[in-house]
C-alpha cells in the first residue's frame, strides 16, 4: 500500500517525527511518500505543488497529521484534494492541545467529517503506539484489505 504521509514539515522537530513515523510505517511493509523528502530549496512552489499533487494521485490512501492549534494549510489542501481524487484519508493527533467542541471532534469539523475513518485520537502516544494505530487503521479501510502484507 502506498501512503501520503501529509502533516506539518517547517520545523526540525516536525521533520524528524514525520521520518520516524515514515520508518515505522515502513518496517509495517507500508511504501511511504515523504514530501520533505522531495522539497529541496531549489525547488520552485510550482515544481513542489506538481510533484506532491502527483505523489498524492499515485498514493492509495493519505495519512494525515492533524496537529497543532490550527492543522497546517498544506495538509488541509492535502486531505481536499484527496477527498475530491475520492482517496482515502485517515487523520490523526498527537496534540493535547485539544480544540474540541461538544459533537465536533478534535479540529475543524470539515476535516474531521470528511475523514475516511474517525479521526484518532493518539495524545501521548509513543512512536511506535502511533505508528501501530495507524497501521491498523490502514487495515479496516475495505479497499485496503487486500493490499497490506
Amino acid at each position: 500500500m502506498r501512503i501520503y504521509l501529509a502533516g506539518p514539515l517547517f520545523t526540525a522537530a516536525e521533520r524528524a517525527f514525520n521520518a520516524q513515523l515514515r520508518d515505522g510505517l515502513t518496517r509495517r511493509k507500508f511504501a511511504v511518500w515523504l514530501p520533505q523528502e522531495h522539497e529541496s530549496s531549489g525547488k520552485t512552489a510550482e515544481q513542489i505543488f506538481a510533484d506532491d499533487v502527483a505523489a498524492i494521485d499515485a498514493a492509495d490512501v493519505v495519512v494525515a497529521n492533524m496537529d497543532g492549534a490550527d492543522p497546517d494549510s498544506g495538509t488541509c489542501w492535502e486531505c481536499g484534494y484527496a477527498y475530491a481524487k475520492g482517496k482515502p484519508r485517515i487523520l490523526f493527533r498527537t496534540d493535547f492541545r485539544l480544540a474540541e467542541k461538544e459533537g465536533r471532534g478534535l479540529f475543524n469539523p470539515m476535516l474531521a467529517a470528511s475523514a475516511s475513518l474517525p479521526p484518532l485520537d493518539l495524545t501521548c502516544a509513543d512512536m511506535e503506539e502511533i505508528a501501530e494505530k495507524i497501521a491498523s487503521e490502514l487495515g479496516n479501510l475495505p479497499q485496503a484489505k487486500s493490499h497490506r502484507g
